[in-house]
């Protein structure tokens, strides 16, 4: 092996290792310390490559507590959630070995965690360019149960109903009926919901028992973009 090589294998380690590093400090900073307790979830924060599913431009912006926006196609653009947040949100959705998860709206890096702790996750993206990165992404890591869809985020993905739990990446003000049709008959959804007023938005489980929706639990305030196809529906002004 030449010494250009030998130097960019090293290079690629130390990097490797310092990203290794900031995961680590993540969890130990961000999550553990705000009641984020489920030790297979906090293991995948920790062994996930944000900056997979991250332009490279942001690639050190990874393992901030922000929320990161990134640009699609056509303008479009896709929030992703401060990782207390996301944590959170994945941790109340109580996913389990088996089950067969929806991921609407998350970049990639949603599905590459859920997908050491389900069966099968299938990611939707509305956004070609965002779905491709995705794609390469969960490629990159070898996420073989995960599979990535383009389409409308508010119409889900029937093809692969029923899910057991539902997970959307972003704020919703309406248009969450036909994802609760798509739940099986005690499955969950998680979403962070805008209320009419506009203020105090909330990260919400939604439940349903024998097929009808029994019940919503409020798990934390969280503030984020309404997510695309979630939006409400302009009233008339005469």
């Amino acid at each position: 092996m030449s010494e250009a090589a030998v130097a960019t294998v090293r290079r690629d380690a130390e990097q490797g290792q310092a990203a290794a590093a900031l995961r680590r400090t993540m969890v130990e900073r961000q999550l553990r310390p705000f009641d984020v307790t489920d030790v297979p979830l906090l293991a995948r924060f920790i062994e996930i490559p944000r900056e997979l599913f991250l332009p490279a431009s942001q690639a050190p912006l990874a393992y901030s507590d922000l929320a990161i926006t990134v640009n699609g196609a056509g303008g479009n653009k896709r929030t992703l959630l401060p990782p207390l947040v996301l944590a959170r949100l994945l941790q109340g959705g109580e996913p389990r070995p088996g089950e067969r998860a929806l991921d609407i709206g998350g970049a990639g890096y949603s599905a590459a965690l859920l997908a050491g702790l389900v069966g099968e996750v299938v990611a939707l993206e509305s956004d070609p360019e965002l779905a491709a990165r995705a794609k390469d992404g969960l490629s990159a890591l070898g996420a073989a149960n995960a599979r990535v869809v383009t389409g409308p985020h508010q119409q889900g993905f029937a093809a692969a109903a029923p899910y057991d739990v539902i997970f959307v990446h972003g704020a919703v003000e309406a248009g969450l009926d036909t994802l609760f049709a798509q739940l099986t008959p005690n499955g969950r959804l998680l979403a962070i919901v805008t209320p009419e007023t506009g203020a105090g938005q909330h990260v919400v489980r939604f439940e349903r028992q024998d097929g009808q929706l029994a019940g919503r639990i409020s798990l934390l305030s969280a503030n984020a973009p309404v997510l695309e196809g979630f939006a409400k529906a302009p009233s008339f002004v005469f």
